[in-house]
């Protein structure tokens, strides 16, 4: 019984502790998908580039609404980290702590790192330049991002961008 009793609490201790993904509980948003202008523009923008993440177009932007970050920002973290999905490891396409932080799914993955940005005294009330810079200290990482981001389209989609 005591060994019971001990064992029930470290596992008690380690869900506590234990690391647990940003993932809010989002159900299928048709919504997003029938009328969000965004989502046609960055699937688009990456199956032109054979990412295999275009697959995850909706995640990028629910994790970018949820956060209020530049919907084309995670997105072009991942081609630049991981080239849109096609070498990556331990669902990390984003290149997240040196690509050795294991994510329990790409979207886990996303949505922590969304969380991240928009709340760590790390990241948190800094510019796209200074959360880049942070991001990866290569001189010219930010500078590499924001092309991408250009390359998808501008921060605001008009209704005729997307006709």
């Amino acid at each position: 019984m005591r060994k019971l009793v001990s064992q029930g609490m470290v596992m008690f201790a380690g869900l506590l502790v234990a690391p647990l993904p940003i993932t809010p509980i989002l159900s299928h948003n048709a919504a997003l998908e029938n009328s969000d202008p965004r989502l046609p523009v960055l699937k688009q923008f990456l199956m032109e580039n054979g990412a295999p993440i275009a697959k995850h177009a909706q995640d990028f932007l629910l994790a970018a609404d949820t956060y209020e970050l530049d919907w084309r920002l995670l997105p072009s973290i991942s081609v630049i980290e991981s080239s849109g999905g096609k070498y990556f490891k331990n669902n990390n396409i984003l290149g997240w702590a040196n690509c050795e932080h294991r994510f329990p799914s790409i979207r886990a993955g996303i949505f922590t790192v969304a969380d991240r940005l928009a709340n760590s005294k790390l990241y948190r009330s800094k510019g796209l330049e200074q959360i880049l810079r942070t991001y990866n200290s290569n001189a010219d990482y930010p500078g590499r991002v924001k092309r991408v981001m250009r390359r998808i389209g501008p921060a605001a989609i008009p209704a005729s961008f997307t006709n």
